[in-house]
């Protein structure tokens, strides 16, 4: 299963974000990495600004290239903006629905509860990360894992109506798929329309 699995502070510098959560060091060095990282730059072309854009997408979401390539053709079939079609198939990822739901602090560890087989959807259990949810179906703890310190660690606190195209009920551990999040309900930073014009050229 490929992944990333390099060095995330040195990723989120490159973009001056915190796109795999809290950064203890982002704070500190709030400049990008490198020997010359704090020193003037040059102006960045602008297929520069577009490549920035997909890498932080792909950051983001913890997708390799071939795999957001296909995604990204996938939008451009749909019907719709494509920017906003591949953000939306982006959200609708399992890894990420689980990362919604407040199941697992990050992305990386809402991978791990998939691939792990913690996480059933509409009662089976899946465990392809890159599963697409679809609006009515229900994404749920399996039984036997309700029990995980980290699953409970996570949900402390959390706060579910900050996404209003799902609902989660506690007592049961699941949630449930509303309908495809639209452009306001995704707060990720992320310019698609860069994307697009990249892949356009």
């Amino acid at each position: 299963m490929a992944r990333y699995t390099g060095p995330k502070t040195k990723i989120a510098r490159k973009f001056g974000e915190a796109i795999y959560g809290p950064d203890k060091y982002l704070s500190r060095r709030n400049f990008p990495p490198g020997q010359h990282g704090n020193s003037r730059r040059r102006k960045t072309s602008e297929y520069g600004v577009q490549l920035r854009e997909k890498q932080k997408a792909k950051y983001t979401y913890g997708l390799l290239e071939r795999q957001f390539r296909n995604l990204f053709n996938k939008a451009e079939r749909s019907k719709g903006i494509t920017g906003e079609v591949l953000l939306q198939l982006l959200e609708c990822r399992l890894d990420n629905v689980v990362f919604r739901l407040g199941l697992a602090k990050t992305r990386p560890a809402a991978r791990q509860l998939v691939s792990h087989r913690h996480i059933t959807v509409d009662g089976n259990v899946v465990n392809i990360p890159s599963y697409s949810v679809k609006p009515g179906q229900v994404v749920a703890v399996r039984e036997k894992s309700k029990s995980l310190e980290v699953i409970a660690d996570s949900l402390a606190g959390f706060n579910h109506s900050k996404y209003p195209w799902m609902e989660w009920d506690d007592a049961s551990k699941t949630g449930k798929i509303l309908h495809i999040p639209d452009r306001a309900d995704i707060p990720e930073n992320i310019k698609e329309h860069l994307i697009v014009e990249l892949y356009s050229k």
